[in-house]
Formats: structure tokens, sequence, C-alpha cells
């Protein structure tokens, strides 16, 4: 079974929802599954140098919602599997671009690695993504080639196929992540649950085998 998630790196949603569904699989026993991860842009407009993080967020809760109370759900969702979100510390909303380009270029073998440190610099230790030198960090800490992906990506390599990647999202009608599409043929949105991932997961499987069988 194969697996796509449309995601963005400033998405705390994102986080929580690919945690859960790693907890899924930690206990699934069916078939195999691989993973794709592809790009979607929370804030298309956002300049290369972001924005003010209490600003923008104020902005999109339209200032009728504290920004506690918008931190609280995705705050409480983390921890209960075990992840930390520190909402109060970050100043900047950064632009994405950067970040899926470098998660693009990163090997399959080290690509979730990376997507987890990228969360972790952000939610937890308020670091801008959005700059170059702090992605080059991150790829180094994980153990890559920092100097060869910190030349292709200030040559702008896979900055068209995750643009594409972005598009094709938008075409499909996705406009809120996560997004999972499984097979190419079932979509679930949402940080769901672990037991909501399993749930889904087992449906697909019985279908297919009803197909064969059938």
């Amino acid at each position: 079974m194969h697996i796509d998630i449309y995601h963005d790196t400033v998405c705390p949603w994102c986080r929580v929802g690919k945690r859960n569904l790693q907890v899924a699989l930690e206990s699934w026993q069916g078939e195999p599954i691989t993973i794709s991860y592809k790009t979607f842009f929370l804030n298309e407009g956002i300049p290369p140098d972001g924005e003010d993080f209490r600003t923008l967020m104020a902005e999109k809760g339209g200032g009728r919602i504290p920004l506690e109370t918008m931190f609280d759900g995705p705050r409480r969702a983390g921890e209960r599997v075990g992840l930390n979100f520190n909402f109060e510390a970050i100043t900047r909303a950064p632009n994405t671009t950067l970040s899926h380009q470098l998660i693009a270029l990163t090997p399959e073998a080290h690509k979730v690695a990376v997507i987890d440190a990228i969360y972790k610099a952000y939610f937890e230790d308020a670091k801008d993504i959005g700059r170059l030198d702090v992605l080059i960090d991150i790829a180094r800490e994980i153990g890559l080639d920092a100097a060869d992906l910190e030349t292709r990506l200030a040559a702008g390599e896979m900055h068209e196929e995750i643009l594409t990647e972005a598009h094709d999202a938008h075409g499909m009608g996705i406009t809120g992540v996560p997004f999972f599409i499984f097979n190419g043929l079932y979509a679930m949105s949402g940080a769901q649950p672990p037991a909501a991932f399993t749930n889904v997961l087992q449906q697909i499987v019985e279908r297919t085998e009803g197909i064969t069988t059938s």
C-alpha cells in the first residue's frame, strides 16, 4: 500500500497527523506501506523573509479568536503523542519553499528524519526554517552532505517540482492539510487519531481483497 501525505512544514496539525500515522503503523501487521511526502503551502503569498508570526496568526483568526485558543488544540493533541509545541517562542512565520526543497532533495532513507527535524526546529526551537543557513544546519545534524545540499538549494534545485506538487494539490481539490491519499484512490484529511488510520488501512485491505476474489 502507498500513502501520499500532503503537508506544510509550518502546519502543527501536519506534525500531529504524521505522528499519529506513525503510531498506527507501529502496530500495523498488514501489507507493507510506503509513504511519499507532497508539498502544500498554507501561506502561498508569504514573502521570502517571512512575516511576523503573531500578526499573521491573528489575521487568520480574524481578530476574533485569542491566539492561545488557536494554539491549544494542536498543543493538547501533540502532548498525547509526545510532541511539544512552543508557540510563544515563535517570532517569524517563514516562507516554507526552501524547506520543501530540502525535503525533496533528501535521500529517501533520511527523509523522515529531516521532516521531523524541521518540525522540531520550528515548533520547539522557534527557528526560522525559511532561512537557508538554518536548513543547512538541520541537514548537517542529520548527517547529510550539507555543502552539497547548500549548493543545490542555492541553485534552486527541485523548486519547480515542489511548485508543481502544490499546484496539483489544489487541482485535486485539496484545501487544507494534512491530507492523506491511500493507493491513489482513498482520501482522509486532518490529524486523525491513530485508531482512525488503522481503521482506514484495514478497510482498504478488505476492499482490495474483495475486488481480487470477486
